[in-house]
């Protein structure tokens, strides 16, 4: 064999180019992953604990909320961010699960570990993960019990939401927050249910049962000028308009040049400003709206105006807050004051300015179109208020998908062991390395309860063992009972989730898996030093290629 005539070696990338791969690049990505799963494992369940997050700019949030956990941690490690992304995206389709599906996105990592180790192709153990994941859904579907035949009662919804809070902040003032979710979830329209028309409001100072619940819109009073003063700040009945309007004297000072020969048509000049003005004003009086809202400043001469008229205005309303005034009072923004109709005001039962806390609120109460309303949430912190908003929005989310998908499963670790065990009897059917790997899946689903009982520091091998006894007996529904400090029928206890948090949830963290496992080569690049770094004189050996 001749070697005389070998060609070069040919360097296709930068040097300094981190590039690593094989086995051993799917172990460090998981590896890597493993260590998320562990920052997040102690805030699972009732009894799991918060984390105080420090961001670079000394701002602190106290939270167990796992997307809002690992969108603060600042994570560099290419393959970890799957599961930041995984968490988002839970957070976003469902509103709750988001540590769930990362701590079962981590334990089936863990479990394909030694299978790598010992030779096993990736790809064979993403064949038995996407088979496990298809059998599981379909039995999640298969089990979930259908609640529409009730006519989805109050209580439903409202178990739901306590089951979302029992994990959070507010689960001592479960009674008084589950009330002021169903309502809020209720008050919008049946069709769509958006959760952005819920407004939420942080006001410091109180206590967390302070907190109000608006049916209709309430928002923080305005910059105002003189005169807002002498304007009344309550009315029954009202008449509302909502404008896109400046109402404010301007001083025409822009690239503006009027000649005149005489004081009079100067005077004129003058006149004509204050009469588009005053025009204006009188046009809004004449419409016989008692409340005028604007997106754009109201000056202290119509401020004035009005208060003479017994009109109460608000300037620089914020663009969502207008939004909501709408949808609760009907009616229609306007960009011009010439042709107001009676049928472009809104109206509410009542309407109020009131001091809430230091700040003074202008609250819109009992509105006949109402698809929209306000929390305002009190706390003495502003971490606190921070994961109360928080945690709201998670149990908001649950009422929602209880609503709309109207199939609900037990808590608690339940689901997870009659999948797990329904995963276990199903392996036991098939032969060779696919039996291996679904029996891993099935044994990575009992990180659940096994972290549930961790964090409330019960004994996790003898519960685990009780679980697998009762669900062999086919008792589906038992999970942890936290109040026993034993295992229990967590469907008769109330203790439920919509069937949806459970899909995603799994089919979310089996994908993630699968994503890390397909990878077995990283290429990182170095950052370049200048255009053409590396790239000049007789040493250059070749031609960089960006990554990105």
């Amino acid at each position: 064999m001749n070697f005389g005539n070998q060609a070069p070696t040919i360097v296709v990338l930068k040097e300094g180019t981190d590039a690593s791969q094989g086995r051993g690049q799917i172990i460090s990505n998981i590896n890597a992953c493993l260590a998320i799963q562990d920052t997040l494992k102690p805030t699972l369940g009732p009894l799991g604990s918060d984390i105080l997050i420090v961001s670079s700019d000394g701002r602190t949030t106290i939270s167990n909320d796992g997307a809002t956990i690992l969108k603060l941690l600042d994570v560099v490690h290419p393959a970890a961010k799957t599961l930041v992304d995984i968490s988002r995206a839970q957070d976003a389709e469902v509103g709750d699960g988001t540590t769930s599906v990362t701590i079962i996105a981590g334990e089936l990592m863990k479990e394909a570990k030694p299978f790598l180790e010992e030779g096993i192709s990736s790809h064979t153990i993403m064949k038995g993960y996407r088979k496990a994941v298809q059998l599981a859904v379909k039995r999640i579907k298969e089990l979930a019990v259908d609640i529409s035949g009730d006519k989805v009662s109050r209580d439903l919804l409202e178990r739901c939401a306590r089951t979302a809070m029992s994990s959070k902040l507010i689960h001592q003032n479960a009674d008084f927050f589950v009330k002021m979710c169903v309502d809020a979830v209720l008050s919008l329209d049946q069709e769509d249910l958006d959760e952005k028309l819920i407004g939420i409001k942080k006001i410091p100072g109180g206590a967390m049962d302070d907190s109000v619940f608006v049916n209709g819109v309430a928002f923080q009073k305005t910059f105002s000028y003189a005169g807002f003063e002498q304007q009344p700040k309550r009315f029954q009945d009202p008449k509302i308009l909502c404008l896109n309007i400046e109402l404010e004297l301007k001083a025409e000072k822009d690239n503006a040049e009027v000649r005149v020969e005489h004081v009079d048509d100067y005077q004129s000049v003058v006149d004509a400003e204050w009469q588009i003005i005053l025009d204006k004003l009188k046009q809004i009086e004449d419409t016989g709206a008692n409340i005028v809202l604007s997106r754009l400043p109201i000056g202290d001469l119509a401020t004035q105006y009005f208060a003479d008229r017994d009109i109460f205005c608000a300037g620089r309303v914020s663009t969502e807050d207008l939004n909501r005034v709408i949808q609760a009072t009907g009616g229609a923004i306007q960009s011009t004051t010439s042709d107001i109709r009676v049928e472009h005001l809104g109206t509410c039962a009542t309407f109020e300015e009131m001091q809430i806390g230091s700040e003074r609120y202008n609250l819109f109460q009992g509105c006949p179109e109402a698809k929209t309303c306000t929390l305002l949430l009190r706390g003495g912190a502003e971490q606190v208020i921070a994961e109360v908003e928080r945690s709201l929005h998670d149990a908001i989310m649950i009422v929602k998908r209880a609503l709309q998908n109207k199939l609900v499963v037990a808590g608690g670790g339940a689901i997870e062991m009659e999948i797990s065990k329904y995963l276990r009897d199903y392996s036991k059917t098939i032969a060779g390395k696919q039996q291996l790997i679904i029996n891993a899946f099935a044994k990575a689903l009992e990180v659940i309860p096994r972290q549930l009982c961790e964090n409330a520091g019960f004994d996790a091998i003898e519960i685990l063992n009780r679980l697998r006894l009762a669900h062999s007996k086919d008792e589906k529904w038992y999970g942890v009972d936290f109040e026993t400090e034993n295992i229990g029928d967590n469907f008769a206890k109330f203790v439920w989730e919509p069937a949806l948090v459970k899909i995603n949830a799994l089919s979310s963290a089996a994908e993630a898996a699968n994503l890390i496992l397909s990878v077995d080569e990283t290429i990182k690049n170095k950052e370049s030093e200048g255009a053409n770094a590396g790239m000049t004189g007789p040493g250059a050996r070749g031609r960089g290629i960006p990554m990105h």
